[in-house]
């Protein structure tokens, strides 16, 4: 893989950009991660309204469907050909007041069929009025992600001040408690509105969306985490502790099941 950078309707070497890396992705923004094959994005349409959306709940400008569209596919066909790979868009405000659009590729890499989390070292902000946006600027995640590197995880959970549980560091989660309902975190605690939470709930039965409490995590049947690059992935231990029997259950392979078709 050739990587590979698209910026505002150019596709450049990475190279070529490296000098300005920490200053594209540093800038006040939001962004989305989709799995790109053939050129095409997974879910593309959620993808375009959701950076749509977060763009102008951020007030950094409207980004045109047709320039979201053109990049994830410009950039996938540059880097993977026909081949298949993720590809994160940026949209964030400049100087000038128009907003930038930058889209960076990567392989795949690993995917391991169940994933192991800890909690995350920081609190999360809970609400905010800019909750629900993917953010390119988080100081708690750059945190959480520095975790999680040293601790060899997949995941970590964020949990707010008052102990519920918020979110993953790039997912969203759902619980099976222990009266065996499926249980998701309502975003009003200021979780973000990921695009495989949108089609679980959408797709889904007797999902049930309210707060859940550190105890009650503790204590599920099983954690699920979702998002659009990997689906559904089983949590079989959270902080090397095993969740429920340390393997995965029915529901991750319901909701895997429901995120396997576009």
């Amino acid at each position: 893989m050739d990587p590979a950078c698209w910026i505002d309707g150019r596709v450049v070497g990475r190279q070529d950009v490296l000098a300005r890396e920490n200053e594209l992705i540093a800038r006040r923004g939001c962004y989305t991660t989709a799995r790109v094959r053939q050129g095409r994005a997974r879910w593309l349409e959620r993808h375009v309204r959701r950076l749509q959306r977060d763009g102008r709940q951020l007030g950094i400008g409207e980004v045109a469907a047709e320039r979201i569209q053109a990049a994830f596919a410009e950039l996938s066909e540059a880097t993977f050909g026909d081949g298949e790979g993720i590809v994160r868009l940026q949209a964030s405000a400049s100087h000038d007041g128009a907003a930038h659009l930058v889209g960076m590729a990567r392989s795949i890499g690993e995917e391991r069929p169940a994933w192991r989390a800890i909690t995350a070292p920081a609190q999360h902000e809970g609400w905010t009025p800019f909750s629900g946006v993917k953010r390119t600027h988080d100081p708690v995640l750059a945190r959480t992600r520095d975790a999680l590197q040293r601790a060899g995880a997949d995941e970590a959970v964020l949990f707010d001040d008052a102990g519920f549980a918020i979110e993953g560091s790039r997912t969203n989660l759902f619980v099976v408690d222990r009266e065996d309902v499926l249980v998701t975190p309502d975003l009003a605690r200021g979780g973000v509105a990921g695009i495989a939470r949108e089609i679980v709930l959408e797709r889904g039965v007797d999902i049930v969306v309210r707060s859940v409490t550190r105890a009650e995590l503790a204590a599920a049947r099983e954690i699920i985490a979702v998002n659009a690059v990997r689906g559904a992935r089983p949590v079989v231990s959270l902080d090397d502790e095993s969740v429920g029997d340390g393997r995965p259950g029915r529901a991750a392979r319901a909701l895997a099941a429901l995120l396997a078709d576009e």
